[in-house]
């Protein structure tokens, strides 16, 4: 069978800021815990298990989370892994995860079929997504490059689009279509218009294809990064392995795969799909993952009373706040009080209480170039 020969290459290098204060420099955005449950890595890993076994998972890091990660996955061998020497986006990530399949001995065979998934991203349904992936394996079998797209459930102005082409196959009851381009982020009367034209999906960041496929797609559409793939391959576990690799990537772009080969590449093929999948990009996402109370606010973690406050995200992850009371000596959960508000994201963490507008959720990152400019790196 195809998924014989699949792996998971899973993309974990990312710092995901968007969910400071939660997610630090050291805590990045797929080692945190959103749910009360498991964390988003390890989510992603469990998801796909019952298609490759531990043997067959490889997860592309930095060096600053590896052993986080290690930490969080002793259900992989150490060999499972792979860090980069810095983080150049998705295209260097998913090439050196090909150069790395290509020149180590594993249970994968010879150009083993790669299904590449972002690290901190949400899916509901793991049956369907497996059988999803099922189907485009056996896709990239015909077709070179396989994307996974998403049926879109609102208009949204965050996430890129592909428009879909002709229908070409049906893999294992699911239709494989052409893509007829990639759409950038659009505004929001353009945004209605794809959730119901039946032409458009939201792309996942989520791919299939044979590891001699992309790594021929690389070597066409961006020939320098092909260039120093070669030059780490040529170099892979030799005594000069770490020093060629550092050199190669020192002089990198940072490129996306997306910009660099699929928008480019001819012949992309797409499986249309619904697994309840959120890329949960931002504080609002909650709203989404978890069901609101009857004014409207989702509340993780600590104890919240409002009086007059509807529409709200209040998160708390800290250690709770000891009893003000003498004669008390227990733990009590950290209480966020709140009167006459509206649409905020309330987070509350040991040493950072954030509070914004829900609607400006998206711009966190101008908060953390401030505490840089203010010489407080402390706090990120």
């Amino acid at each position: 069978m195809e998924t014989d020969r699949l792996v998971a290459v899973i993309m974990a290098g990312g710092r995901g800021e968007r969910f400071w204060p939660l997610s630090r420099r050291a805590r990045p955005k797929q080692l945190l815990n959103l749910d009360g449950s498991r964390s988003l890595i390890q989510q992603a890993v469990e998801r796909v298990l019952p298609l490759t076994g531990p043997e067959r998972v490889l997860v592309v890091t930095g060096r600053e989370y590896a052993d986080s990660i290690r930490e969080q996955l002793p259900e992989l061998p150490a060999s499972s892994i792979l860090v980069e020497p810095a983080g150049k986006n998705t295209a260097a990530c998913i090439g050196l995860a090909a150069v790395h399949l290509s020149r180590v001995p594993g249970p994968w065979g010879p150009d083993p079929i790669m299904l590449v998934l972002p690290a901190d991203h949400v899916v509901r349904d793991g049956e369907a997504f497996r059988r999803v992936v099922r189907a485009a394996a056996a896709a990239a079998l015909r077709h070179p490059l396989v994307t996974l797209g998403i049926w879109p459930t609102r208009p949204e102005t965050g996430y890129g689009y592909i428009e879909l082409g002709e229908r070409a196959a049906v893999a294992q009851g699911y239709d494989v279509y052409r893509v007829q381009r990639f759409v950038e982020k659009p505004d929001r009367v353009l945004a209605r218009r794809y959730v119901t034209d039946g032409r458009h999906l939201w792309n996942s960041g989520m791919f299939v294809w044979r590891t001699g496929a992309i790594r021929e797609a690389i070597a066409t559409y961006m020939p320098a990064l092909h260039e120093g793939l070669e030059r780490i391959a040529a170099a892979w576990g030799g005594p000069d392995h770490a020093r060629t690799a550092a050199d190669v990537y020192a002089r990198l772009d940072s490129v996306s795969i997306d910009y660099g080969v699929l928008e480019r590449a001819r012949e992309i093929a797409v499986i249309p799909a619904d697994f309840g999948w959120d890329d949960a990009g931002s504080w609002p996402a909650l709203e989404r993952l978890f069901s609101p109370d009857e004014d409207g606010n989702v509340v993780q973690g600590g104890h919240h009373v409002g009086i007059d406050t509807s529409q709200c995200i209040v998160f708390v992850n800290g250690e709770p706040s000891r009893s003000t009371d003498p004669a008390r000596t227990g733990r009590r959960p950290r209480l966020v009080a709140t009167l006459g508000v509206r649409d905020l994201v309330i987070v509350e963490t040991e040493d950072v209480t954030l509070v914004c507008a829900k609607d400006r959720a998206q711009d966190i990152k101008h908060l953390l170039a401030a505490l840089r400019a203010g010489e407080q790196e402390a706090y990120l």
